[in-house]
């Protein structure tokens, strides 16, 4: 009887539809290592999930992934991969489609909420230098929120009752589920187009998973991006939110959010009448003093008699005349006589005279000059011809060779007394302590010496 035979492929297509038929296998969630996780530029994610003893291959498609997860995993992490099992017919072998992946003991939310504030962290969304100031006393506030929500309900109440002199725009916003941080980013974008001093982005308290998009990095990148100074509102007191973290200043609720942003205006208008109080006090303050000064200033005799400082300073301009005519006069007349003098010299009269005296001088300095200048080079000309001519400088070894007599016959004498020499004919020298023993009163018993010989030196001990 001969035996049916089957393709790779219909084995394969075979195995496949026997796996989809498994209800088991159709929604399963398995425990287990991440490894070799690697995102392909087709956006797909390939990893493997193993335990001691084995592991399966897994992929988690794009749309999946965009869709559901919210943390990117990473190798050796303790995961729980929830998804179905079928075979890749073109390689015939199975592996698992995940669908979602949650950290084994931590909430997949929490893993993602610590991954991007320690990756926005990095990149300087939080630091303070880019934080901005909230206005003290705002004009216009703007609130992205859900309108019906008991937030802005919260928020409206605080500024009216604080600072009703505040216009209040609320922009209004999903504030939670999928498709709430795209509308809460365009409604914050929005808000730029209408002249506000001040945004507040929140809503009331509620579980994690209610509060996400207020997490999401497009929601933070827009309020680190706002020319507007924004005040974070988000949940409650404990609630932390990454908004938190990027805003401007971040509120505990949606009411402290309204506190924060105005000022109280029953402050404000005790604060205006202390400062009015004070500015009247001053300003009598300095009326009475001024009054005062005044009187003192008309009680004064010149107040009283005015003409007195004219006179004295009549008196003052006439002396000053007097004085300038009388100087004026002393300059003019001695000019004058200096003129006459010079008028009546004798060198005035013959200036030739003068020319012909001090040319006289000249042609006699002139020749002492000359004379000097001769005898000069004619004794520095008989210097260097003796020089040229001496017996040192034709035989300088009469210089060197006493010199040279002289350091041998001290050279020599150095020599009988080098106490080396000595050493080298059998004696030796003997220290203790680094000091030369000349006596044998210098050392004690017990005392190290050490003996110097020509070759080395000996440690020994007097005993």
């Amino acid at each position: 009887m001969e035996e049916k035979t089957f393709t790779v492929s219909e084995i394969n297509a075979y195995i496949s539809k026997k796996l989809k038929l498994d209800s088991k296998l159709k929604n399963i969630c398995i425990k287990g290592e991440i490894s070799n996780y690697k995102t392909y530029p087709s956006g797909h994610s390939y990893f493997t999930l193993k335990d001691e003893k084995s592991q399966i291959p897994g992929v988690m498609f794009k749309g999946m992934r965009d869709r559901f997860q919210k943390f990117v995993p990473e190798n050796g992490m303790k995961v729980i991969v929830k998804g179905k099992i079928e075979v890749y017919a073109r390689d015939g072998k199975y592996q698992l489609y995940a669908t979602r992946i949650y950290e084994d003991g931590l909430g997949d939310l929490h893993i993602a909420f610590e991954q991007l504030k320690k990756r926005l962290e990095k990149e300087g969304l939080f630091k303070e230098d880019h934080k901005k100031a909230i206005p003290k006393y705002p004009e216009r506030i703007g609130v992205v929120t859900a309108r019906t929500g008991a937030a802005v309900r919260d928020i409206i109440t605080t500024i009216k009752r604080r600072y009703p002199i505040c216009k209040i725009l609320v922009f209004s916003t999903l504030v939670q589920g999928d498709q709430a941080a795209p509308l809460i980013v365009r409604q914050i974008k929005n808000a730029e187009n209408y002249d506000l001093d001040t945004l507040i982005v929140g809503r009331g308290g509620g579980s994690i998973e209610d509060l996400w998009p207020f997490n999401e990095e497009i929601v933070a990148r827009a309020i680190y991006d706002c020319r507007i100074p924004v005040i974070s509102a988000v949940g409650h007191q404990i609630d932390y939110t990454i908004a938190d973290y990027v805003a401007d200043k971040r509120a505990a609720t949606p009411t402290a959010a309204g506190e924060i942003a105005v000022p109280e205006l029953s402050a404000l208008k005790d604060n205006v009448n202390q400062l009015n109080s004070r500015a009247n006090n001053s300003i009598k303050d300095r009326i009475t003093l001024n009054r005062t000064r005044l009187n003192n200033i008309c009680g004064k005799n010149v107040m009283k008699n005015p003409e007195s400082i004219y006179e004295i300073k009549s008196m003052s301009l006439d002396n000053l005349i007097d004085k300038l005519s009388f100087s004026s006069k002393s300059i003019v007349n001695e000019n004058r006589n200096k003129l006459i003098r010079l008028e009546s010299s004798a060198i005035f009269r013959n200036p030739e005279s003068m020319h012909k005296f001090k040319r006289n001088r000249l042609d006699n300095i002139v020749n002492k000059l000359d004379f000097t200048a001769k005898n000069l080079i004619n004794e520095n000309k008989n210097r260097l011809f003796k020089i040229e001519n001496s017996h040192v400088l034709k035989n300088p070894e009469m210089i060197i060779k006493p010199k040279e007599d002289r350091y041998m016959k001290n050279y020599n004498k150095l020599e009988v007394l080098n106490p080396f020499k000595t050493l080298k004919r059998g004696y030796v020298i003997a220290k203790t302590k680094d000091k030369v023993i000349s006596s044998s009163k210098d050392v004690e018993v017990g005392d190290e010496v050490d003996i110097e010989f020509d070759d080395g030196t000996v440690n020994t001990k007097v005993i």
